[in-house]
């Protein structure tokens, strides 16, 4: 497993930035070539969700765990963590927190009818912007809404209205606010098939027309709807950050990371095409060490990081 040194916020969430592609491609033998194509070491850092590391123990020791499992970074529930416990957990164990995921978008939404609701979710994101920057995190996970919350027109103006008033702190404090694709009925059909584009994710996140909104791109939630390489060659460098599960579409269900028919080998082309470099997050179930190990490894073998 190789380690990392400490990198700049800027490395990893602008992704203009990041090194040029290797070239020419690897290549191996007939059954391995797959496997070998397209590789993202050194382009591609670990990270999971705080909620997955089922340890006993303080904050340190999960950071622990987690940096033993050969993850380089860990994201936490933001505001609601103690900032103070955070700073100590990664002074003692040397893992950062790479960023944080709003926790309680799904209950806040920017996308209520009720103005009251929303002002809500603005003042929650903005803390959550806070926490994440006093202890080093670059970016914000967000879940936008529910497109039940009215017609798509109506939640689309409602949360950029909203999640626009979050920008300036965003952008005085340098951390991304890191709009994920998920179930949520809104930016594509919840009952279309699987040759759905990502084009009205590319227009929202344009129309907040700020490099401090991009997308934590989640590569198994939208695979029952559309290609993942083409979706992630749409969005280019919108997007700042990655999650990623497995995915069936046979069976119609999530499973483990590489578990499924996800074409990974095309996520992994598309992913060097936009040039991207910087974090993706594990989430799947999670367990204890040997579980955390195994997520671990399951990512170093889709993405190719060995």
């Amino acid at each position: 497993m190789f380690e990392t040194s400490p990198v700049s916020r800027r490395q990893f969430v602008q992704t203009a930035a990041a090194a040029a592609v290797a070239s020419p491609f690897l290549r191996g033998s007939a059954n391995a070539a797959e496997d070998v194509k397209y590789k993202l070491k050194g382009r591609l850092f670990k990270t999971l969700k705080i909620g997955m590391v089922g340890v006993k123990g303080s904050l340190t020791d999960k950071f622990a765990a987690a940096k033993a499992a050969g993850f380089q970074g860990i994201e936490l529930n933001a505001p609601t963590f103690d900032v103070e416990e955070a700073k100590k957990a990664i002074a003692d164990t040397g893992l950062p927190v790479d960023g944080t995921v709003c926790s309680s978008h799904w209950q806040v939404r920017h996308t209520d009818p009720d103005a009251k609701v929303r002002a809500n979710a603005l003042e929650t994101l903005r803390a959550a912007i806070r926490t994440t920057h006093a202890v080093g995190g670059h970016t914000a996970l967000l879940v936008v809404g529910r497109g039940s919350d009215g017609t798509e027109k109506e939640c689309w103006e409602r949360s950029i209205e909203n999640i626009a008033q979050a920008i300036p702190v965003a952008a005085e404090l340098g951390v991304v606010i890191a709009i994920e694709n998920v179930w949520n009925q809104f930016l594509y059909d919840h009952d279309g098939d699987h040759t759905q584009t990502a084009d009205k994710f590319v227009k929202y996140v344009d129309e907040l027309n700020s490099p401090w909104v991009g997308m934590q791109f989640d590569i198994g939630n939208h695979w029952k709807y559309g290609s993942m390489g083409d979706w992630i060659r749409a969005l280019g460098k919108r997007v700042v950050k990655l999650d990623v599960k497995g995915f069936s579409r046979a069976e119609n269900k999530f499973k483990n990371i590489g578990e499924g028919d996800i074409d990974f080998v095309d996520v992994r082309k598309a992913l060097l095409e936009i040039n991207f470099t910087g974090w993706c997050a594990a989430e799947v179930g999670g367990g204890g060490p040997d579980r955390l190990t195994e997520i671990s490894a399951n990512m170093d073998r889709e993405f190719a990081l060995t």
